[in-house]
């Protein structure tokens, strides 16, 4: 095959090109010759057009045309002290704190991205600035002036101006903005109607669709970028929600909180990230589905905040392992790790340990499908769900309570000299008032504190981490060193079964399942 390839690849021989090129003259202009000796005017050829591109490749300027006159450049000023209270959550780059135990390397090139000009206003007797101004992008959903952008472009901001794609400026209001969603809603009063563009329908964009990105990226208003629909779905660990499109359509620096449109010129996606390890586009960006988006702009509209419902419990995927812990016969549905005293899923009954597998009559597979499913429950309504407890289906009402403020981010432990008990490669220890403390820990919690897991531990696979209490070992509380460590040497020594211990880690209770045999953990 290799010789089949290599003869391929060889030039053909001289003079043969030429000798091709002669016999083919020669066949055009044989009847030419004959139908003038006959005496035969020849018919005048018919033109025949050069094939372009345009023959089959679309051209969006019909779109363009529609669309971009509802596109603006955003501009945010921002003073220096604001600045300097928020690097540690963006950094000039744009870029999120996504928190630990996302996934890297990805969180390490993950970017919210905002251009952002040189410094505005004269220095001061100290030498520093007064302001900045971040540029971004949005788009007008109706003739009123309502525009749409990230929370992340205006965040901070003293003053918003907008200018549209005639060149007027004006001044914008925040009507509202969802630091959860990253969607923002402003205001400008243009004295006329302005252009807009219309709503799509996001859970209809298959991947492959060709898209539209249109923004300010620069500061280049006005901008346009092609690409397709790369996945859907995408949970880039931004929030509680995610639920992104993935475009390749190019983004760059000012293009967040601009439209990502379909080919019938309708928005179904805000852009608002981009993977990049070099900080330009690498035709990896991430928009807000609109599906998403408009439930949580018209909220904003008419109340200016958002209301989401809550259910008041922590989540866990069930995998094989933790299955077989539970004596479930398949993987299926989302396991209660922990839940919320006096919370909505508390005064149902719903208990840890309790896997939840439908939630108003949608079937639930993944964490993040009872999430959105609650967060979409209106505050008040009461929900119906199956769990399956002790091997039978259990259904359980539960009245959907406002989503509260988000809970202080937890602190590392740090380990400290304790009364321990050592097994199995850990060294544990009793939660005393000081480790409770450290950790942040209620008093009514009860376990016992992983304080090291050395290299040749059955355990140094598990998933344990220092700083973990044990809470229970075969769904068996423990609440003493001593106690863990026979429970442990007890489970490790029973061949074929699962250990499953539940844990809590800085304030969020999980699960772990792995094999005494061959340690893998599921």
């Amino acid at each position: 095959m290799s010789t089949d390839v290599a003869h391929s690849s060889q030039p053909p021989p001289r003079g043969r090109p030429f000798f091709l090129l002669a016999f083919a003259l020669c066949l055009c202009l044989a009847p030419i010759a004959c139908a003038q000796r006959n005496g035969v005017a020849d018919p005048a050829p018919a033109t025949q057009q050069p094939q372009t591109s345009a023959a089959y490749l679309p051209s969006f300027a019909e779109i363009v045309r529609n669309v971009l006159p509802a596109v603006v450049n955003i501009s945010a000023t921002r003073s220096s002290r604001s600045l300097d209270e928020d690097q540690d959550k963006d950094n000039e780059e744009g870029a999120p704190d996504f928190g630990p135990g996302s996934q890297a390397p990805l969180e390490e090139f993950l970017r919210r991205f905002f251009g952002e000009q040189a410094p505005l206003g004269r220095p001061n007797h100290q030498g520093s600035v007064a302001s900045r101004t971040a540029l971004g992008s949005g788009f007008i959903i109706d003739a009123e002036g309502y525009v749409v952008t990230d929370t992340h472009v205006i965040a901070g901001a003293e003053r918003v101006s907008i200018v549209l794609q005639d060149n007027s400026r004006y001044s914008a209001k925040i009507v509202g903005q969802d630091e959860v969603s990253d969607l923002a809603l402003l205001k400008i009063d243009a004295g006329r109607p302005v252009p807009s563009v219309t709503w799509g329908n996001s859970d209809t964009a298959q991947v492959g669709d060709w898209i539209l990105a249109v923004g300010n990226p620069f500061g280049l208003g006005g901008t346009v970028s092609a690409g397709i629909v790369s996945a859907r779905g995408r949970d880039i660990h931004a929030g509680p929600f995610d639920d992104f499109l993935q475009i390749d359509a190019p983004l760059n620096s000012g293009n967040s909180g601009g439209p990502t449109f379909n080919l019938a010129g309708q928005v179904i996606g805000i852009n608002t990230a981009i993977y990049t390890p070099s900080g330009g586009s690498v035709g990896i960006g991430f928009a807000i589905p609109s599906n998403l988006a408009k439930p949580v702009i018209d909220q904003l509209r008419a109340h200016g905040k958002v209301a989401r419902g809550w259910l008041g419990v922590q989540l866990q995927e069930v995998t094989p392992g933790i299955a077989r812990g539970f004596g479930l016969a398949k993987a299926e549905g989302v396991l209660v790790v922990d839940v919320t005293a006096g919370g909505p899923a508390d005064k149902a009954g719903i208990r840890q340990g309790d896997v939840i597998i439908r939630f108003n009559g949608r079937e639930i597979t993944r964490v993040h499908d009872l999430s959105m499913a609650v967060a979409d429950a209106p505050v008040g309504t009461t929900a119906t769900m199956t769990v399956l407890r002790g091997g039978k289906r259990v259904a359980v009402g539960a009245v959907i309570a406002d989503r509260p403020q988000e809970l202080p981010a937890p602190t590392h432990v740090q380990a400290k000299e304790s009364a321990t008990a050592r097994s199995m490669g850990l060294t544990l220890a009793p939660l005393t008032d000081d480790l409770r403390r450290e950790l942040r820990l209620p008093a009514t919690l009860k376990g016992v504190v992983v304080m090291d897991i050395s290299e040749g531990s059955p355990l140094a696979d598990s998933g344990l981490e220092r700083g973990d209490v044990i809470e229970e070992i075969n769904r068996k509380a423990v609440t003493t060193p001593q106690a863990a460590a026979t429970r442990l040497k007890e489970a490790l020594s029973t061949g074929g079964r699962n250990v499953l211990l539940l844990i809590d880690r800085q304030g969020t209770k999980q699960y772990l399942a792995f094999s005494p045999n061959s340690g893998d953990l599921d």
